[in-house]
């Protein structure tokens, strides 16, 4: 797909490459120019809602037994008790 520059550098991104990629308003383009060549490497960087979505549940996998919250609440009270 080709996009043109405005005068004010911006850029479109296409729909079906902004549809693929899930792209949303807030989002950031990290783009690393590839040496030696006229080419631009362009990673996608989620919004930071999008991004604890990702993480939402995350470490369930790594020790399904364990439920890391209940945890936490358990070890905030023991604190509050000791204080």
């Amino acid at each position: 797909m080709i996009t043109t520059v405005t005068p004010s550098h911006t850029i479109p991104i296409p729909d079906d490459i902004s549809r693929q990629f899930g792209i949303q308003p807030g989002w950031r383009l990290d783009w690393s120019p590839i040496e030696g060549r006229d080419e631009i490497l362009i990673r996608v960087i989620p919004g930071r809602g999008e991004l604890a979505r990702r993480l939402l549940g995350a470490g369930q996998r790594f020790s399904p037994e364990r439920d890391s919250i209940a945890e936490l609440i358990v070890e905030r009270e023991e604190e509050n008790q000791g204080h």
